[in-house]
């Protein structure tokens, strides 16, 4: 059972679109979807009671055993619904962590998402459980009277606290990596951009890595680096990240912290847009405000307007009042425009004095050493 409440938002119909993949991508079959229209939150029930009974009843009719609400609930709101609709209640920030859950391949990516997971469950511990607040005895169990909701805290808290030190020891090791290419001159190029923007795409077309790109949100989880060569630029790394979201649960973006970290460090960001989505531009802000949450604000941009073989657009690059390329528009799947992109980094890279003094200091060693 799909729900989604009109607060007056100007986006609603985006929103409820995107709400329908998000529930596609997690694998859900959805029996019905019920809207409404409201000026506030309920403070009880999210819904208010006239729209909890209207959404029982539809759940009975279906026998749906799953209530997603595509907004933030509290825990109070969670639990009060589950009483009331008589079936499991989870909201967006739980959807979207469960479709990572599904696309974590990599060992951190399924660390960050466990992370994020235990986060996310610390401030709900008492939902859905009628043993936690019992206190634990019996033979073997007598003792200081612990009860089982603060043991269940204190193990998670550990976990959690192990996680945070295992994504410590890699990003350490990111860190040398990022060092090295440092030392050696090379441009660092970040692939970001809302999901399904075509960001894996064109990943594959730029450095013929075979990656997994799908029609479908989330498709891509795991962060994948691979050093191509971009002629007046030389070997450049580019990496594709992890698609945003609008309202990106603070608890996931503070999982990936680490790989977002990445994107931060990044010489120049590719923000790809969807250029044949009608919601564009809230997509755009909702990267943007991604991207200042995690540091990435100041790196610069250049727009990547793509898919414009689905709005019949010419390829071309668009440029700023001071002569900067400020948007390249191509096809990352039919590959046209992707000459102008090679370009539009080659000129970038040519424009970075440290990149510039490190090419010519290897140069300089290279003659010194043939003489």
């Amino acid at each position: 059972m799909l729900v989604q409440l009109d607060f007056g938002e100007k986006d609603f119909a985006e929103r409820l679109s995107e709400f329908q993949l998000l529930a596609g991508s997690a694998g859900v079959r959805p029996q019905a979807l019920i809207s409404g229209r409201r000026a506030r939150p309920d403070a009880a029930l999210f819904a208010g009671k006239g729209k909890v009974a209207e959404i029982a009843d539809a759940v009975r009719l279906h026998e749906a055993v799953v209530a997603i609400f595509n907004h933030e609930l509290s825990p109070g709101q969670q639990r009060n619904l589950e009483r009331e609709l008589q079936c499991r209640v989870i909201d967006r920030s739980s959807l979207i962590l469960d479709i990572f859950a599904l696309r974590a391949q990599s060992h951190e990516g399924k660390l960050q998402v466990e992370l994020a997971q235990l986060q996310h469950l610390a401030t709900r511990l008492v939902r859905g459980w009628t043993h936690l607040e019992r206190q634990r005895g019996g033979v073997g169990l007598r003792g200081p009277g612990e009860k089982q909701l603060e043991t269940d805290r204190r193990l998670l808290g550990k976990r959690v606290a192990v996680l945070k030190e295992r994504l410590k020891q890699l990003e350490r090791q990111r860190a040398v990596r990022r060092r090295s290419r440092l030392r050696q001159g090379v441009l660092s190029v970040s692939l970001v951009g809302y999901t399904n923007a075509g960001k894996s795409t064109l990943f594959n077309a730029l450095t013929k890595a075979g990656t997994y790109a799908a029609d479908q949100l989330f498709a891509t989880l795991d962060t994948t680096s691979r050093r191509m060569f971009v002629e007046g630029a030389g070997q450049v790394v580019l990496s594709d990240t992890v698609g945003f979201i609008r309202d990106l649960p603070h608890s996931l973006v503070a999982a990936f912290q680490a790989t977002l970290e990445e994107t931060a460090q990044a010489d120049v960001l590719l923000h790809v847009v969807d250029s044949a989505s009608a919601d564009r531009d809230q997509q755009i802000a909702a990267v943007n405000g991604v991207l200042a949450e995690i540091g990435a604000a100041a790196v610069p941009q250049l727009v990547i307007w793509n898919k414009i073989d689905a709005t019949l657009a010419s390829p071309g690059i668009e440029r700023d009042g001071c002569g900067n390329i400020s948007r390249v528009r191509l096809s990352a799947r039919t590959g046209s425009g992707l000459d102008l992109l090679r370009g539009a980094i080659s000129e970038f890279a040519n424009h970075q004095p440290e990149l510039n003094a490190v090419a010519t200091t290897q140069t300089v060693v290279a003659a010194l050493g043939g003489l």
